[in-house]
């Protein structure tokens, strides 16, 4: 013989633990990436990996300073010694974005509002965008067709976002900041290639 079923009365409690379970972002549930992400990242495709608050100045840009440049870099590191490099507060360095060879994933470290402390010159920092590319200035094989790629498209992003012109003027080498002692992104970064994506994206 079967039972009659009997539907739970549902009591205040019940429905307040609904409530605040339905409030929970599925990405929190299902224990996606997107997790680690705060509020509004700048770049909706990168992942949110913090620098110290040591290591950049908070800022309110474009207001406070215009953002008129994207200073490319290349680590000299693994991606991932470069995110435990701008965690660290004692380093005192920090880059807005980090493009991963493998792949071209793209993670954030420093909000665009805030002046990250890429650039080795505090006038440049205050007005640019500082990307920094996983790899060695002598190891083109680090410069992947992905990374291109993705950093292309981060780079377009933030030109459309301030009206900065795409082109080599305004899409510069850490090298070619004045008082620079870097030689990075180096004789091997293709540069023609690098602008030609940045203006197909």
């Amino acid at each position: 013989m079967e039972r009659e079923r009997t539907t739970p009365v549902p009591t205040r409690r019940r429905l307040l633990k609904g409530a605040a379970l339905a409030a929970v972002p599925y990405t929190l549930l299902s224990g996606t990436r997107a997790a680690a992400r705060p509020a509004a990242v700048d770049y909706p495709l990168a992942e949110w990996q913090p620098s110290s608050a040591f290591n950049y100045t908070p800022s309110s840009r474009p207001t406070t300073y215009p953002v008129e440049h994207v200073v490319v870099h290349v680590t000299q590191e693994t991606y991932a010694d470069t995110l435990a490099i701008f965690r660290n507060p004692e380093k005192q360095v920090s880059a807005h974005y980090v493009v991963r060879s493998s792949d071209g994933h793209v993670a954030q470290c420093v909000r665009e509002a805030d002046v990250a402390w890429h650039a080795g010159n505090w006038d440049y920092n205050t007005r640019s965008i500082g990307i920094e590319h996983e790899g060695w200035v002598d190891r083109p094989e680090y410069f992947t067709n992905a990374l291109y790629e993705e950093s292309a498209r981060l780079t377009a992003a933030i030109c459309t976002r301030y009206g900065i012109p795409r082109d080599r003027a305004h899409i510069i080498a850490h090298h070619e900041v004045p008082g620079s002692d870097h030689t990075d992104p180096g004789p091997l970064w293709d540069w023609t290639r690098y602008i030609r994506l940045v203006n197909f994206a």
